[in-house]
């Protein structure tokens, strides 16, 4: 094989990697959000730049695309690799993150953040942290399926991806949360804490989208 078809064979093994990348991606950020606290994450800490360069490895084919289709050649072969030896390599990485990362490892550290609750509870301390860390784990594979049919090939696919979890998360998750909020109220109320901070919370998470379009027009 002459240089210049192995280094298209090169190409497409980095891209064929990509989406593995991804998953391990989704992986590291549910780790860091056990670190970062569960709900109340680190804005720019690791759970939000591991979930960003998750989205990046999925649209990586797409992103190159956008800057070909404005005349910079970045055009990218696809397709299966022909190398042998490079053949192996994409069949090892594929076997190591679906077969012992995604099947084996997963399920294991949501299972130690499982434990961490009772630890946590132990402690004195608030388990949510533990609990969401466990549930996002556990849902790696579920999670990568939702960017996936978020992204339509299209050059935009970077943004579309990001405009769709913003979506899903002010349209399916902050409601969800908004009920457990108020759950926390009601149950505070009943042993005379704090309640009214996590009703204002609550109605919050219910318009996250109308406050965003509120600041939107207040800056327009």
């Amino acid at each position: 094989m002459n240089v210049p078809d192995f280094l298209l064979d090169l190409i497409r093994l980095l891209l064929n990697l990509a989406p593995l990348a991804a998953l391990g991606c989704l992986v590291l950020a549910g780790i860091h959000l056990r670190k970062e606290g569960g709900i109340n994450f680190h804005m720019g800490g690791g759970f939000t730049r591991w979930m960003l360069w998750s989205v990046l490895f999925m649209t990586l084919p797409q992103m190159v695309g956008f800057f070909g289709s404005r005349g910079l050649h970045a055009s990218l072969p696809s397709g299966s690799v022909s190398t042998v030896w490079l053949q192996a390599i994409e069949n090892g990485f594929t076997y190591f993150i679906q077969d012992l990362v995604l099947a084996r490892l997963v399920p294991t550290l949501a299972a130690f953040f499982v434990l961490r609750i009772v630890l946590d509870l132990a402690e004195g301390m608030n388990p949510l942290r533990s609990i969401i860390a466990a549930m996002f784990l556990l849902s790696v594979a579920a999670t990568r399926s939702l960017i996936a049919g978020f992204n339509e090939g299209g050059d935009f696919a970077l943004a579309d991806v990001l405009e769709g979890l913003w979506n899903y998360l002010a349209g399916r998750i902050m409601p969800i949360v908004a009920g457990l909020a108020v759950i926390g109220a009601v149950l505070n109320f009943a042993a005379s804490r704090p309640w009214l901070r996590l009703v204002v919370c609550a109605l919050g998470f219910l318009t996250v989208s109308a406050l965003w379009r509120l600041v939107v027009a207040m800056m327009t």
